[in-house]
């Protein structure tokens, strides 16, 4: 019997750990010895999630070979991870990935942190922030007066609520897209939204180009469905996409779907252009690929002399070749799990019918919530929250980060909740590592990115302010101080470590 339930191929977890790059070693820094190097850099993958829990890992002379090290030097790092708990081995059988007894499990994506854990830890790994009250309390208190008529029925409403669809069909023709209820459908937040979306038009083995870097929870929700993401570079700091690369990668991998963030790219920020978007739908409508606009992000500009784009639908109205996904998680608050889609009346009838094998439909209370909000005026109330909170949030830690850790470099954005920030040199992983020592939970941006690309990156965002800012820019730089060092590898494991 297996003892490990996947493999990791020796070229596989060469290119990972080849992606662990840390700053040239100064003066006096001690290097660590091959086998210990390689150890932590095999732990550092574990404990972050890219190589998942027993996973079966090369044979000793497979990886030699991959890394062009010695078999010693690999056997001897073996050997290390078995002895701190991070390896089994069994004659016959190989050896696979382990975590240590009492180390939670890592997960593969941005999970909030317990909130036993929060007295202790600054967590800067989730982009949400607190409700926006009154309003959360006000909408659950009117839902609560619509809901006896919904009472009296079965209560599952696939395609969601009527009233909720005709409401954000408004809103959308309100935006000068025209739209019918029956190009809507609400969901179970944007991440319901998207899922439904790639099991109807991506089974598994299909390509999903996607931007490179991108949202970390979505890229592993696309692996997880057997997709074969094709990565895409963003251009240069908040300049949106490049389009040369999407028109080749279009033409050249022919991939059936393409996810997009247009609106305050998470994790960089970057706003595109409406002749960007404008040019990317012609371009995927010529190559037959179906575009997925999160626009998740799209109320939360910052700066009050921001001028939005049309949204990415407005290019193809009917909504053949850009399905649309849009959220009250991240504008409104990340508890109320309401999203939708917006696509061809077809495309919907798909997806409802595909529901019946998922989650049936959506909460028929938070409907109503959400619903209340746009009825009332209160989304438009506490929408502006919102974005008073991250601009305050933005500022004060970039000030922070300024003065504490001045070699780090980034670009402000003017809208969304995220900082995209290279970290001088510093290996991301090897931060996150020696952030959970020092009291600070912060992404690296190998999440972010396919086969352990932007490892010199990490992902800040706007959800503490003040004195809060302040603390977490002095514990990154203490964290910054151990990678230096050379003191975040090896060693004991932090127990604090969450994914």
């Amino acid at each position: 019997m297996a003892h490990w339930t996947s493999a990791m191929g020796a070229a596989q977890l060469a290119r990972l750990l080849n992606s662990q790059q840390d700053r040239p070693a100064g003066p006096g820094t001690r290097r660590p010895p091959a086998y210990r190097a390689l150890a932590d850099g095999i732990r550092l993958l574990v404990l972050e999630g890219r190589v998942p829990v027993a996973a079966r890992l090369p044979a000793e002379r497979e990886l030699a070979l991959a890394l062009s090290v010695s078999r010693t030097t690999v056997a001897a790092a073996y050997e290390a991870l078995r002895t701190e708990g991070f390896l089994e081995s069994r004659r016959g059988a190989g050896s696979w990935t382990a975590v240590p007894a009492g180390n939670p499990l890592p997960a593969r994506g941005l999970e909030p942190l317990p909130p036993e854990a929060l007295g202790s830890m600054i967590d800067l790994g989730c982009a949400a922030l607190p409700a926006p009250e009154p309003w959360l309390t006000r909408a659950v208190q009117g839902a609560l007066e619509e809901l006896p008529p919904y009472a009296h029925t079965h209560g599952d409403y696939p395609a969601g609520l009527p009233a909720l669809r005709s409401m954000i069909a408004d809103r959308y023709s309100a935006r000068g897209i025209p739209t019918m209820p029956e190009q809507i459908m609400v969901t179970t937040g944007a991440m319901g939204a998207i899922d439904a979306i790639c099991h109807l038009f991506a089974g598994r083995g299909e390509r999903i180009a996607v931007e490179s870097p991108s949202y970390a929870n979505i890229l592993q929700l696309m692996r997880e469905a057997g997709a074969r993401l094709v990565p895409v570079a963003m251009a240069e700091g908040l300049e949106g996409w490049d389009l040369d690369r999407w028109r080749q990668v279009l033409r050249d991998a022919a991939p059936r779907l393409a996810y997009i963030v247009a609106d305050f790219h998470n994790p960089t920020g970057a706003l595109a252009g409406e002749d960007q978007r404008r040019q990317l739908v012609e371009a995927a409508r010529s190559a037959g690929t179906v575009l997925i606009a999160d626009e998740t992000m799209s109320e939360l500009w910052l700066d009050e002399d921001v001028e939005m784009p049309r949204p990415v639908c407005a290019f193809d109205p009917a909504g053949s070749s850009v399905i649309t996904v849009g959220s009250a998680s991240k504008a409104f608050w990340a508890g109320m799990r309401i999203g939708w889609v917006r696509a061809a009346p077809d495309v919907i009838r798909s997806l409802v019918a595909a529901r019946a094998y998922a989650d049936l439909g959506t909460p028929v209370l938070e409907q109503l919530a959400v619903n209340w909000l746009f009825n009332t005026g209160g989304w438009a109330e506490a929408v502006d929250i919102r974005r008073e909170q991250a601009r305050e949030n933005r500022d004060a830690l970039v000030a922070a980060v300024r003065r504490e850790l001045p070699d780090w470099e980034f670009e402000v954005p003017r809208g969304g909740l995220t900082l995209w920030v290279r970290t001088g040199g510093l290996s991301g992983s090897r931060l996150a590592e020696a952030g959970e020592r020092v009291g600070v939970r912060v992404p690296s941006g190998p999440r972010f990115g396919v086969d352990g690309a932007f490892e010199g990156y990490v992902r800040l965002p706007f959800t503490v302010g003040g004195a809060v800012a302040d603390e977490a820019a002095v514990r990154l730089a203490a964290a910054a101080k151990l990678v230096e060092t050379g003191a975040s590898g090896g060693g004991e494991t932090p127990r604090t470590f969450v994914a």
